[in-house]
């Protein structure tokens, strides 16, 4: 193929992922493209999280001793940095959770709680879509089912994009809160945000953002988004497990509810009542994922010496190919918008009448690594009439060559199974 200048250099970046240079299965050398459940990390972060526990461990906020010292200003340096990466307005904006799911029940909860004007009410609506991560789908519905709300939902169309002609009837003066995912991590659909923030606010609804297949992949500017709340994750930007971030708007976040009781969310406490602490420590209750958010910092750092537009433009070009090259498979059917307009770098399929999960298989005995299954979007699988699909998704390390070798071993599926 002809190399895309889009391309990044990825002989320079795959050398800074120990993960990627090993084998599998013997021999096989290691082909990840299940960047969209979880990336791999880079040197970098991973000696992070090294010298954190072997120099600086200690709890923060709460000692006087040079540990301490050193770890409070290591956790709240990469505070600064999140809240740089995404444009937020204030660093106190940036809450640490534990991932996006976290996040995103942190808002359902705090709404349910919270008195007028914010609170949801018996009778209000909230509304979400088909194509949701489980984690923005079941938070409401608990909320809605204590609440007395009513839930609804945009529908997908057979493209694969959100069903926007009942827009108007959809958000209405009963609207209370639209939670809308901003790329869908099985359809890879980019949903148009603008159109509906406008929407929502228009009637006075709070908009919530499930960010966690957009922050790792393209420029994230939460201001310019005009969203309320945003909510992305760690593990897929390159960062460690456990630990995700909520932006949200500073007077609502001042205005709302605590989540979580604890320890370093409160200001006093006596035996009758509890006064809390302010922003962002109101939120994150007790000992945070100290390493975990140092280690983050480290992988925002990475994402910016990269810069954000060249990992775009590179899934891009990765994904323009991979289409291309995935509908030359006979049999193979995308699940989701067969072009990359307006398009992440996730691609579900299903290929014939094989299960993914035998797909998934036999791929993985060629080193392959794809994801089978609903990808915790089972709505999405139902809307299709399928019982799962395969997923391939593709970071700013993957390559025209892995996209090759997922072909090739596309094919081999079908000679194993006689197709």
């Amino acid at each position: 193929m002809v190399v895309n200048p889009q391309f990044l250099d990825t002989d320079a970046i795959r050398k800074d992922f120990p993960i990627l240079q090993r084998t599998v299965h013997g021999d096989k050398p290691l082909v990840y493209l299940d960047n969209a459940a979880t990336s791999q990390s880079p040197q970098q972060v991973i000696d992070t999280i090294v010298e954190y526990y072997s120099l600086h461990n200690a709890n923060v906020h709460r000692g006087i001793h040079v540990l301490a010292e050193e770890a409070t200003a290591l956790y709240e340096g990469a505070r600064d940095k999140v809240a740089a990466f995404i444009n937020a307005g204030a660093r106190e904006e940036v809450v640490f959770t534990k991932n996006s799911s976290e996040a995103l029940n942190l808002v359902a909860n705090v709404l349910g709680w919270a008195e007028a004007p914010y609170g949801i009410r018996p009778g209000d609506e909230i509304v979400i879509s088909e194509m949701e991560h489980h984690s923005n789908i079941v938070p409401w519905q608990l909320t809605a089912e204590r609440i007395g709300a009513k839930l609804r939902w945009f529908g997908i169309t057979d493209e694969g994009r959100l069903d926007l002609s009942n827009l108007n009837e959809l958000i209405n003066e009963r609207t209370k809160v639209v939670s809308l995912v901003h790329v869908s991590n099985i359809l890879g659909t980019v949903n148009p945000v603008e159109t509906i923030v406008k929407r929502a606010h228009e009637v006075g609804a709070l908009v919530v953002l499930d960010a966690s297949q957009s922050a790792p992949h393209l420029p994230l500017d939460v201001q310019a988004l005009g969203a309320d709340f945003v909510a992305f994750t760690g593990h897929k930007m390159l960062g460690p497990t456990g630990v995700g971030v909520l932006w949200g708007r500073r007077d609502l976040l001042e205005e709302l509810p605590p989540f979580l009781g604890g320890g370093e969310m409160i200001q006093t406490v006596t035996m009758e009542k509890s006064t809390y602490a302010g922003l962002p420590h109101k939120y994150e209750a007790g000992t945070p994922p100290i390493a975990e958010v140092i280690a983050l910092g480290t992988a925002v750092d990475y994402l910016n010496g990269i810069g954000m537009d060249k990992v775009a433009g590179h899934e891009h070009a990765i994904t323009e190919y991979a289409l291309g090259r995935l509908q030359e498979v006979e049999g193979l059917r995308i699940i989701g918008p067969a072009t990359n307009e307006d398009r992440g770098a996730a691609i579900s399929f299903v290929l014939g009448d094989i299960h993914p999960h035998d797909v998934g298989q036999v791929l993985d005995e060629h080193g392959i690594a794809v994801r089978v299954g609903h990808h915790c979007a089972r709505p999405v699988c139902v809307r299709f009439g399928i019982p799962a699909t395969t997923r391939a998704s593709f970071y700013l390390y993957s390559t025209p060559a892995e996209v090759d070798a997922l072909v090739e071993g596309l094919d081999q599926v079908k000679q194993f199974f006689g197709v």
